[in-house]
């Protein structure tokens, strides 16, 4: 485990991760910036924070990705565990499936060397999905788990790449997820089967780490982030086809997992893994601190929203301490 963190630490280091742009109050509202002081403040003053359950390093428990059930469990990867879980409200957790490990141990996942679980969904069913990297062709993929039954695997995935974010679009009955070396987005159906790459725009691309990460759809477009390049990205839909990749946002440096606030497209909250912060993102592409690691963040990967409660979790990736799971109050608006 030590070595997998020794590893991941030394490549953030090289990609530059950990510094986070500031810029003056009257900069471009396309180019983004984290401030902590200033007069612009979209998400009001600082949430209230506590770190709700503490995972187990020593396990491999470190969460990497999210999606909330309507009772409010989170459902999370463990990614070097190569595991699902369930986390209740009340902190317990139970997981749910773990994948076989390769025979070489992972050692081929690119970049990373190591097999992890990343993005997840859970669908209205209570159907989970989720992706699986372990550079080997037999078992990369996109998996369905039915509640009580085991993981199977429905969507073959490239062993060379590193499928990271995973959202649902409802309505077309499809998924979009990223794969962070490729720097690609793909679409599946529903039902798994063939996998096509939807967009290569340069703007997924990695520029000496990873590249696109997070991803959601909204409000006919789907979202992504890009931690090599720091930036927010909206890409619409068009007849199924994706249009103009649009920069929602830059200067975020090792963004990782986001979500939005509300049932619009206006806000955003963010995961910043190497700066080890939280920050809240407007429709005019300003950001703002809204956590550190005084709030207990260790390397946040991503982050649920459920009305003004913020869950956000840790993998410690780095830090090497006290993995977790953080929740925050947004101040009302």
């Amino acid at each position: 485990m030590r070595k997998r963190m020794m590893t991941l630490a030394v490549a953030l280091a090289a990609a530059g991760i950990g510094v986070v742009t500031v810029l003056p109050p009257n900069a471009p509202a396309a180019t983004a910036r984290t401030q902590t002081v200033g007069s612009v403040r979209p998400f009001g003053s600082p949430p209230a924070s506590r770190i709700a359950v503490h995972f187990d390093l020593t396990k491999g428990q470190m969460p990497e990705n999210v999606a909330t059930g309507p009772d409010g469990t989170a459902y999370v990867t463990f990614a070097a565990a190569r595991q699902v879980a369930a986390v209740t409200p009340s902190g317990g957790t139970r997981i749910l499936a773990t994948l076989p490990a390769p025979a070489d141990g992972g050692v081929r996942t690119p970049v990373l060397s190591f097999a992890l679980t990343t993005g997840i969904v859970r669908t209205a069913d209570g159907t989970l999905f989720f992706l699986y990297a372990s550079g080997e062709a037999a078992s990369t993929g996109l998996y369905r788990l039915r509640p009580g039954q085991v993981p199977h695997r429905i969507a073959a995935l490239p062993a060379d790449g590193l499928p990271n974010g995973l959202a649902f679009d409802a309505t077309a009955k499809r998924f979009y997820l990223t794969d962070s070396v490729r720097g690609t987005i793909s679409t599946v159906a529903l039902d798994g089967g063939r996998v096509e790459v939807w967009s290569s725009a340069p703007e997924l691309a990695a520029t000496g780490f990873l590249g696109a990460n997070g991803i959601k759809v909204r409000a006919g477009a789907v979202w992504a982030t890009n931690l090599d390049q720091g930036t927010l990205l909206r890409i619409p839909v068009r007849h199924g086809r994706p249009g103009p990749v649009r920069v929602a946002a830059t200067g975020l440096a090792g963004i990782d997992d986001f979500a939005f606030v509300g049932a619009g497209d206006r806000q955003v909250v963010a995961a910043l893994n190497g700066p080890n912060t939280v920050v809240g993102i407007d429709a005019a592409g300003r950001s703002r601190t809204l956590l550190t690691a005084a709030d207990g963040l260790q390397n946040p990967t991503s982050v649920a929203v459920r009305g003004r409660t913020v869950a956000v979790l840790s993998a410690a990736y780095t830090t090497g301490v006290d993995p977790n799971l953080v929740l925050a109050t947004l101040p009302g608006r």
